[in-house]
């Protein structure tokens, strides 16, 4: 297990947190610690493999099982952390109290017996999503479960009390005094260095500051709330604010003295109530009281005197907000509404906005309802802005919102202390007109977009996509009012301009309308004229007024630093830029151990409770590389992880190079009666033949390096799995160069490919194939048939062809190809395979087929960039990339549709 992204994160000249630690129990232990940093949250930690497997847990345990708490999965801590209560000093990483709330030893609950057993099944659980535990602590005892939740992103789970003889609806954390030292947390940060020293500890803890100044520390930022009541200067109720604005920035950050909250796709909206004064208004100052009426009424129903900042948002079933819904939303039947409270400017005749975000946070969480099931308070989280944001993108939200700790509110500012960072590129724009296609059946084909600079109204493109018939029959409405017989644009645009994909669009009459309606696209970039590319309509925003409708441009983050008393603060960028290939050079990190040392030609393993024999490991694959069988095999071992998801439950093609790559070969289906009785084998009959025969399937490590010692080299497994035979979880794209094709044209048609994929709205993968090709990947959601699949490749590489006819071909014989790229969508056919990401390929150098991002996708990238030495370690820095091809599929009917408007 390691250790790195703790202690990258800290500095232990400055920190008293301990670095490493030895597991010295013959118990599995595990600890709960109360962390008092700018919020208040647990942290529950499980021994596994010598480390704290941990995970943050922002409301704490609970005995009642219908609690589902939220806990965010975080770095692995050293095992002397068990026993780490004090405080951590500002200016360092997770700043504030820390207290060993609970402890005590846990089991797996499947009963396994002895350390080694136990780690093991728990290590099977985690890498499940589904973790099923008995405490034995001093608060907590019995069985709970952690499960990784679907849909809320990569490092979320719910941790939840299972029924049993401890069940309670009490607040266990009440019981708010350490296990350890008896003390409560106000003692501890009052007197850190009187907290009982780590027994184990393996480096000297350092002492902290002065108790007086330690109390300072922890609690100036945050005083009682009546306290902070008291200090604010006073002021009489007001209806006449506006919301403070944030800055959009290009990439998120990681900085203590920042939290960090989900930006809700929502209507953002100020709620003003005194006594019989109850008021729900837009950021341009228009009522949804009655648009919104059960928001209305939470808010009125709510007993304070208060005027509250918040975003109203319908969510889906999974909890994530859905803008058209909101848009579309006329009753509870439409959907559910919530409001998202995240600011209070004005309490009990106390103005509020002169006060630090983090005191106005902490009287807002006082006043919070607990039971409105309307009105609710957004997670966020301090320090973790990068973390937060790929969380908040796999969820599928618009992004987040970064704020500084220590900023007052300015209503009706745009300040650079509120930042927001969005997971899409969005923006509002203008509505000048529509356009209809001669003989389409639709009220309008496109919207035409218009945004305003320096007071003039320019053209921003036109959006075809994402409305229905039912909004453009409601849109219809809104436009008949505003119909003009002139343009109001500075210059009329060519709105029947051919594109490369559709080169003789069909003839467009143009209706202008008055500039008033605004409405919200999403797109990929702008080009230089100031023209949406890929636009596609997310909804109307009738909280936005058209004159405020300009460009946004997002700014690069920049940090103040601390700087030498008297010289001006230095600034340093977060932003890191994406990986890219630059002359070979790639970060790399730690790798796995290898599995076969170098002292003998032959050895067993135990894989996955499976006894292998690995033979001939001397024997040379790679004569000019030095690189033998067991290279090979502990390559796999080392990628094991990432390959088998690609592989798992899938038959698979044998293609065997027993003597290594340059050596006869040969492909072997069948493997009947060729493997142990262990390994899982799939049925097939050939055609005359009244016997079946069985495909190998992949289901393990244990399988994974069967194949390699059979003299695999590479692995090709199906499209579908075993449990769903007939429907692919993707579809396949290949690019396969011809003798006139230069890697460099196969880079030109994928990207050719990928821009037709963005048009409509598709995402798609890439990966070197790891010999001279490229692969694309399009994720089906096993949805769809491999004969469904075929046909939609087909149309996308007819479309791709045409643009790149003078280098490419879809004929698939080779005398018709005439050494052109074939672009091959044949791929997708029942039993048809293609090498797996991370599988090595039997090509000189040990080439490897490599997921890569688009903007790899350039000339200067070469096979070679990715070898068996070295993506083990590019892995561990950079992740497995390719998860989306497993995940939901695509609209193929939708796709289908967008390319005919293109």
């Amino acid at each position: 297990m390691r250790l790195s992204s703790y202690r990258k994160k800290r500095n232990f000249n400055k920190t008293p947190e301990p670095q490493s630690g030895d597991a010295t129990d013959d118990s599995l232990v595990f600890v709960v610690q109360k962390h008092k940093a700018s919020r208040l949250h647990y942290d529950l930690r499980l021994e596994m493999k010598g480390v704290l497997k941990s995970w943050a847990v922002p409301k704490g345990p609970s005995l009642n099982p219908k609690d589902k708490r939220l806990a965010m999965m975080v770095e692995d801590h050293p095992y002397d952390y068990k026993d780490f209560e004090g405080v951590i000093p500002k200016g360092n990483y997770g700043a504030g109290t820390v207290m060993v709330w609970d402890a005590g030893t846990y089991t797996p609950i499947d009963g396994s017996e002895g350390k080694a057993a136990q780690e093991r099944s728990l290590l099977k659980q985690l890498r499940e999503g589904s973790l099923k535990v008995v405490l034995k602590g001093k608060k907590l005892n019995g069985e709970f479960a952690l499960v990784k939740t679907k849909g809320m992103g990569e490092n979320a789970w719910l941790l939840i009390k299972h029924k049993d003889k401890y069940t309670s609806e009490t607040d266990i954390t009440r019981k708010d005094k350490s296990v350890i030292s008896g003390k409560t947390m106000e003692k501890i940060a009052d007197k850190p260095e009187s907290v009982p020293k780590t027994a184990t500890r393996s480096t000297p803890r350092k002492k902290s500051s002065s108790s007086k100044n330690s109390k300072a520390k922890n609690e100036e930022e945050i005083p009682p709330v009546a306290t902070l009541l008291k200090k604010a200067p006073a002021a009489p109720f007001t209806k006449k604010l506006s919301p403070m604005l944030a800055t959009l920035i290009d990439e998120p950050f990681d900085d203590e003295d920042w939290t960090y909250e989900i930006k809700w796709d929502g209507y953002r909206a100020l709620a003003f109530r005194k006594e019989n004064t109850t008021e729900l208004v837009s950021r341009n100052g228009k009522s949804f009281s009655e648009k919104f009426y059960p928001v209305f009424e939470a808010v009125r129903a709510w007993n304070i005197d208060a005027v509250i900042d918040g975003e109203i948002v319908v969510v889906d079933e999974k909890g994530i907000s859905r803008f058209h819904k909101l848009q579309n939303w006329r009753s509870e039947a439409d959907g559910r509404l919530l409001f998202y409270v995240f600011d209070v400017l004005w309490y009990r005749g106390k103005k509020l906005t002169t006060l630090p975000l983090s005191q106005r946070m902490a009287v807002l969480q006082s006043i919070v309802p607990a039971d409105s099931g309307i009105i609710h308070m957004g997670f966020s989280i301090t320090g973790r802005g990068t973390d937060f944001f790929t969380t908040a993108q796999q969820m599928g939200m618009e992004g987040i919102i970064a704020k500084k700790l220590s900023s007052t509110y300015l209503p009706g500012e745009r300040s650079r202390d509120w930042l927001k960072i969005k997971a899409q590129k969005r923006q509002e724009v203008i509505i000048v007109g529509y356009t209809h296609n001669e003989g389409s059946p639709k009220l309008f084909s496109s919207l035409l977009l218009g945004m305003y600079n320096k007071g003039k109204l320019y053209y921003a493109g036109k959006v075809g996509t994402g409305f229905n018939d039912k909004m453009q029959r409601e849109m219809m409405t809104l436009f008949k009012p505003l119909i003009v017989p002139r343009s109001p644009l500075q210059k009329i645009p060519d709105y029947n301009k051919p594109t490369r994909f559709r080169p003789a669009p069909p003839h467009a009459e143009a209706t202008w309308l008055k500039p008033e309606l605004v409405c919200e696209v999403s797109f990929t970039e702008v080009t230089e004229d100031g023209v949406f590319r890929h636009p596609s309509f997310k909804g109307m925003r009738e909280d936005k007024a058209a004159t405020e409708v300009v460009k946004e441009q997002p700014m690069e983050a920049v940090i103040d630093q601390p700087g030498i008393p008297g010289q001006p603060k230095a600034t340093t960028t977060t932003a890191k830029g994406k990986k890219a290939i630059r002359s070979g050079v790639w970060k790399t990190g730690k790798t796995k151990k290898t599995l076969i040392d170098s002292t003998e030609k032959t050895q067993s393993k135990k894989i996955n409770r499976k006894e292998l024999r690995f033979t001939n490991l001397d024997k040379i694959f790679w004569k000019e590389d030095r690189i033998t069988k067991r290279d090979l095999l502990n390559y796999y071992h080392q990628v094991a992880t990432y390959i088998l998801p690609y592989i798992k439950d899938r038959p698979q093609s044998l293609y065997r190079f027993p003597d290594g790559y340059k050596g006869k070969s040969f492909y072997q289906k069948d493997v009947t009666g060729k493997v142990p009785d262990w390994a899982v084998t799939y049925p097939y009959r050939s055609e005359g033949n009244k016997k079946d025969k069985h495909f190998l399937v992949a289901r393990d490590e244990a399988s994974l390096l069967l194949m390699i010692n059979f003299g695999c080299i590479d692995v090709n497994p199906w499209s579908s799995t075993v449990k769903k035979p007939d429907h692919p979880d993707w579809c396949l794209l290949d690019l396969d160069p011809g003798a006139k094709t230069t890697f460099n044209k196969v880079i030109d048609a994928a990207n050719v490919i990928h821009e037709l994929l963005e048009e409509i709205d598709i995402p798609s993968f890439p990966k070197t194939s790891g010999s001279t090709g490229m692969h694309i990947y399009i994720p089906l959601g096993k949805k769809y048939t491999y004969e469904q699949s075929k046909e939609f490749a087909r149309v996308l590489v007819t479309m791709a062809q045409y643009q790149t006819s003078r280098f490419t071909t879809i004929e698939r014989p080779l005398a018709e190809r005439q050494g052109k790229l074939y672009l091959d969508f044949l791929q997708n056919r029942p039993q048809a395979t293609l090498a797996a990401p991370y599988s090595v390929r039997p090509k000189p150098g040990a080439t490897v087929s490599m997921p890569l991002h688009w903007d790899e996708v350039k000339h200067g990238l070469k096979m070679q960039d990715f070898t068996l030495k070295n993506v083990p370690s590019l892995l561990e820095d950079r992740g497995d990339i390719f998860k989306p091809v497993l995940g939901k599929g695509i609209d193929m009917k939708a796709a289908l549709k967008r390319l005919q408007q293109l």
